[in-house]
């Protein structure tokens, strides 16, 4: 076996781990001392690490698709990166997240915590963009047209979820685990739960679209309406319940798309 057509067979895994290798590497490296010393981490901390996180997936993507496919897999990436014109209806789903935020937030709000609330940031302005865009490139922009050629479509997007979720862990585990202790992982759970949720969801946008773009601005939504409308700051146990809730509702959502749309997340044809 040539390396040529080792790396075209293993791309998908050979992906995985130049994703989390890079991400978990960089986290450890920039967060390990401080978490080590038992500190919380302050913004100045956690944004570098962001960063070398998100740089992680796009620059596995944008490499294992030179490497298994040449020029025409960086000519179809580009294809699916600029396809805009999908039909207005398809654009709607960009409103699902902001709309599952504002409800659990108000209800937990409510009954649970005024800490939940709604606010009003910009954070999430410049967060939402850069993370669907760099994010995606890797996610949706190589790994999941590969994977799809190998299971059912709701199937993989659920794989891919996990993957996802899990991928998060180095980072979050660093940058969180100081402050939430003993609520860390019912957290970390929730958070898991709510990732696999909104990957159906964007799986189901690409598949209908084949829009690239509109998987990156799905990811953009989600990401930068929870930057603009979640607060910064929360007592550790409504961490937990927040993320476990969300999780749930966001999975909700995932399965009415499913029976809508079946193992396919397809429009049928009639």
């Amino acid at each position: 076996m040539t390396e040529q057509s080792f790396i075209k067979r293993h791309s998908v895994v050979i992906y995985f781990a130049l994703a989390y290798g890079i991400a978990w590497i960089a986290s450890f490296i920039l967060g390990g001392p401080k978490f080590f010393t038992g500190e919380p981490f302050e913004f100045d901390d956690v944004g570098p690490m962001a960063i070398m996180a998100l740089v992680a997936p796009f620059t596995a993507g944008l490499l294992m698709t030179y490497l298994a496919d040449g020029k025409p897999g960086l000519k179809d990436f580009y294809s699916r990166f600029k396809k805009y014109r999908v039909g207005r209806r398809w654009y709607l789903p960009l409103l699902i997240f902001p709309v599952l935020l504002l409800v659990v937030s108000v209800v937990l709000g409510f009954f649970v915590s005024a800490e939940m609330a709604p606010v009003f940031a910009t954070f999430g302005i410049m967060a939402g963009p850069l993370a669907g865009f760099l994010e995606e490139t890797g996610w949706m922009g190589f790994a999941y047209p590969k994977m799809r050629r190998k299971a059912s479509v709701l199937n993989i997007a659920i794989t891919l979820g996990i993957i996802h979720g899990v991928w998060h862990f180095a980072f979050d585990f660093l940058a969180q685990y100081n402050y939430l202790g003993g609520f860390y992982f019912p957290y970390f759970f929730g958070f898991l739960f709510h990732i696999v949720g909104v990957r159906v969801l964007y799986v189901w946008v690409y598949e209908n679209t084949g829009s690239l773009l509109l998987a990156m601005l799905m990811h953009a939504s989600s990401t930068g309406f929870y930057g603009i409308i979640m607060p910064t700051t929360m007592a550790p146990v409504n961490w937990a319940i927040f993320y476990i809730v969300y999780g749930i509702a966001c999975c909700l959502a995932a399965l009415v798309v499913a029976l809508k749309y079946g193992r396919t997340l397809r429009i049928k044809s009639t």
